[in-house]
């Protein structure tokens, strides 16, 4: 059998997450228009964890041991984690896949401008400039405006926010 390069295992690994999101997400909105929101949320939670421990054990790394600091990073990013799931799929339940998607493909700029921001990492003109054009794209998707303006798409903004905070505490 074939060997694949490390960027080949790493390219197929971000198009089968990819997929997996998608489906996550395609599979949350058939759900929660049947179930209670927060029963869905729940029933979504319950899977998660116990997919993640398994492969957690299966992997060799689940160690529960942290320092105090580690163990507020680790709530703050819990408490992230909860606030981007609510608001994500709030937005989600009222808005088109492909809307609510597009909004959340501005997480790479809100990362890297929010380390810039917070840890002092460096950015040149040209990143700010790329930051700024892609802040003008999610602006122009959601439209903000009497026409054709969704709260939801504020939910998504929201959820952008959380997220970005989770995964500066990574």
């Amino acid at each position: 059998m074939k060997k694949f390069s490390d960027n080949t295992n790493g390219a197929l690994l971000m198009v089968l997450s990819m997929a997996g999101y998608t489906l996550n997400d395609i599979c949350m909105k058939i759900i929660m228009l049947q179930v209670p929101f927060f029963q869905a949320i729940l029933m979504r939670g319950i899977g998660t964890v116990i997919i993640l421990i398994l492969i957690a054990r299966w992997m060799g790394g689940l160690n529960f041991r942290m320092t105090g600091f580690d163990g507020f990073l680790v709530t703050l990013r819990a408490l992230s984690e909860i606030g981007a799931t609510y608001f994500f799929l709030s937005a989600l339940v009222h808005m088109p896949i492909a809307n609510v998607t597009a909004i959340l493909q501005v997480l790479p700029l809100t990362v890297t401008l929010a380390a810039a921001v917070l840890f002092g990492d460096r950015l040149g003109w040209r990143r700010l400039l790329a930051i700024m054009i892609g802040f003008v794209g999610v602006m122009i998707i959601v439209r903000p405006g009497v026409d054709g303006f969704n709260v939801y798409a504020i939910n998504a903004l929201i959820a952008v926010g959380f997220i970005t905070v989770r995964d500066l505490c990574s």
